[in-house]
């Protein structure tokens, strides 16, 4: 048998590749495992014919072309290597790591032409889903049977989505229960086109792709790319489970560069894909147009934070885009163009609004309206909509506005606002909204805007003020305006109406349905916390139904204590056991209501003996530690393992708002948007979910426990 050295010196290796099969098992090694990993790679790119890597051909595997690496005393890394490239494709223990490869084999897809890594069907026990066996009394000959959804489909019809030949009859064996286990076993495009038709009813639509490079089919791009060099390799191992920063989705990346004639809207459930989408599509743009100016931007500072680290782990090659390219909060980016423009914004904050509001109450002589009421309109319609006369307040729609007001007394209340306004025109002040509706009118002037495109993510949680003036910026140029955000996770902004604005996403909506992130067991319960359609004012409907994921997990587990002591305790523990078992603590995050359960995170972090650090609106991602926040402040971010404590009675949802509604349809937004909280932190794990309390516990969790939680 010819010796790897040999081979490599007869043919020149001309594509090293990495598989995502590759990064989600170094993923799941030690820290020290993985530096070696990483370090055994790096060589193995750079000289892979070097006498310190010892290669051994395995026998046993039923593709010829597997290798395995050693990396360590007990780590091992198998290879698949032919004339043409080399491939990592896995790295484990080394009874695990020869197991893998003796399991599974590199093969193009003989319907589809795309490469694949398939489990070989012999090796793999039967597929069985665990059941409770029904007692001799409870079974019957008339217990209906599972149905088979891909029972009567042919051969044809299955391979055009990527089914391996060898396990077609699986397939059409498989039944509702048994259907998620099997596509644990199946390429990503065949799990995820099963999955699709098996909950909507309906085959997928699918184009065949021709292609003469099995590695070039879309399909295959997104498990295995190309390492041009070190710096790449580098980049994809360095944050080996955030796969987005390598292989983009076939239907993402459709999404991404398509060209649209006006604003586009992409929404789908957490977990989605959008920021990662959002990230490729500005980055996207800045290599189609060299000279253009492109804004990314978002309603937070953490999450623009975020969004800059992502980007330069996507652009690391690229510096010269980063120069065109502005990442910033939306807030920021108007401060500076209105300092730019008109001097530094004296901006008011809202006690001040408080008080001139107070004020001016007792100056008109009416105390009818409590200052809770007023505040509420002042900040949903008056200040919103900038409006700046009797006639404009008077005209307005008062969109989700329950509480009648006869002409008289919105007479009486504009009197109010219209001696707010006069109080901060006299005092030099400004609020935000005012800010960004000065930018938007001073933009008609321009001929040559500050950006030629702007991407928003999050947007959902975009004022109307800041979408006015996104709208006057690009909204009305071919590819101008690209949003991202999903209505089920809005938690700062009432619903309005974007059409109004200008922004006419009709015809350019799409909808990401593949939740790549989380876990199925994750998902499904996350999800019972939201309904399955959520319309918008302008008549949008996102229908929830479709999202699927294509792996399982643990299921979330659900703890309620007696006192917070109990709490803190149990999550320790179950923290320090996910770090036992090779989570690293930046890859963990801790979610409370408030400032004021803050503290009930930081002891459980603590008493896991982890490092750990609480993120405010400022923090951006670095170093190896626990992230502990509110729930608020978790928007964006995403972990492997996440812990959602303190959700007792009267925390979420948070009693204080509640006593302060002023409104019947404040309370409504109160309750939905607490419960968007509460999703938006339980949608933040990948693969490990914990959720405990407080006795009497938030009512929230009746719609995501099952008679096995609530275990203490």
């Amino acid at each position: 048998m010819p010796s790897y050295r040999s081979l490599l010196s007869s043919e020149f290796v001309m594509d090293f590749r990495i598989a995502d099969t590759f990064t989600d098992s170094l993923a799941k090694l030690t820290g020290d495992e993985q530096k070696a990993a990483k370090t055994a790679a790096f060589d193995l790119q750079l000289n892979p014919a070097q006498p310190g890597l010892s290669f051994h051909k395995l026998d046993r595997a039923r593709d010829p072309n597997f290798w395995s690496v050693r990396v360590s005393r007990d780590v091992r890394m198998i290879v698949h290597r032919t004339g043409r490239s080399l491939l990592l494709c896995y790295v484990d223990h080394h009874d695990d790591a020869y197991q893998w490869a003796e399991r599974r084999k590199l093969e193009t897809h003989p319907k589809t032409g795309a490469a694949q890594l398939v489990e070989v069907r012999e090796t793999v026990r039967e597929i069985t889903v665990p059941v409770v066996a029904p007692t001799v009394t409870e079974a019957s000959a008339d217990t209906p049977t599972k149905p088979m959804p891909f029972a009567e489909v042919a051969d044809g019809d299955l391979l055009k989505y990527g089914v391996p030949d060898e396990w077609l009859d699986d397939v059409r064996a498989a039944d509702e229960d048994s259907l998620l286990d099997l596509a644990g076993h199946l390429p990503s495009e065949a799990a995820e086109a099963l999955l699709e038709w098996a909950v909507s009813g309906k085959p997928p639509r699918v184009a065949p792709v021709p292609v003469s490079d099995p590695f070039d089919h879309p399909d295959a791009r997104r498990r295995f790319r190309v390492m041009h060099d070190v710096e790449e390799l580098e980049r994809a191992l360095d944050y080996a489970w955030e796969k987005w920063a390598v292989f983009l989705h076939p239907a993402q990346r459709q999404v991404v560069e398509q060209d649209y004639n006006g604003p586009c809207r992409v929404t789908g459930t957490a977990g989605t894909g959008k920021t990662v989408v959002a990230l490729h599509r500005a980055v996207h743009l800045a290599r189609a147009h060299p000279e253009a100016r492109i804004l990314l931007t978002t309603f937070s500072e953490t999450l623009a934070g975020f969004l800059r680290t992502k980007l330069t782990r996507l652009i690391r090659r690229e510096p010269r885009l980063r120069e065109r390219l502005e990442v910033d909060a939306i807030d920021a980016v108007g401060e500076r163009l209105y300092r730019a423009r008109f001097g530094p914004p004296d901006i008011a904050a809202r006690n001040q609004i408080w008080e001139s509001l107070a004020k001016a109450a007792v100056a008109a002589e009416t105390n009818e309206f409590s200052p809770q009421f007023l505040m509420s309109e002042w900040e949903d319609v008056v200040d919103a909509w900038q409006l700046d006369s009797w006639e404009a307040y008077r005209d307005v729609r008062r969109l989700g506005r329950k509480k009648r007001l006869p002409l008289e007394r919105r007479e009486r209340l504009w009197s109010v606002f219209e001696r707010v306004r006069a109080d901060l025109r006299q005092r030099g002040m400004v609020t935000r909204n005012d800010m960004f509706s000065a930018l938007a009118a001073e933009l008609g002037e321009r001929r040559n805007p500050p950006f030629d495109f702007a991407i928003v993510d999050e947007a959902q949680d975009i004022s109307v003020a800041q979408l006015r003036f996104l709208s006057r910026l690009a909204g009305q140029r071919p590819n101008g305006l690209f949003l991202a955000g999903d209505p089920g996770q809005r938690i700062f902004q009432a619903s309005f109406s974007w059409k109004a604005l200008g922004v006419d996403v009709r015809g350019r909506s799409h909808t990401l349905r593949l939740n790549y992130r989380m876990s199925h067991q994750i998902r499904t319960r996350a999800d019972r916390l939201l309904g399955a359609e959520i319309a918008d004012v302008d008549g949008n409907v996102d229908d929830r139904r479709g999202a699927i994921s294509a792996f399982n997990g643990e299921p979330p587990t659900i703890r309620l204590f007696e006192s917070e002591s109990d709490e803190i305790d149990a999550v320790g523990r179950w923290l320090r056991e996910r770090l036992e078992a090779g989570v690293v603590p930046r890859e963990i995050g801790i979610f409370v209501r408030s400032d004021n359960e803050l503290d009930r995170a930081r002891e459980a972090a603590a008493r896991a003996g982890a490092p750990h650090r609480v993120l405010d609106d400022r923090a951006v991602e670095g170093g190896d530690t626990v992230s502990v926040c509110t729930m608020h402040l978790a928007k964006g971010l995403e972990f492997r393992v996440v812990a959602v404590m303190a959700c007792d009675d009267e925390v979420i949802p948070l009693q204080e708002r509640i006593e302060n509604v002023a409104d019947d349809a404040d309370l409504e937004e109160v309750y939905n948007t607490e419960r968007h909280l509460l999703y938006v932190a339980c949608t933040r794990a990948r693969d490990h979910l914990l959720i405990t309390g407080v006795g009497p516990a938030s009512e929230f969790l009746d719609d995501i426990a099952t008679q096995a939680d609530f275990r203490s």
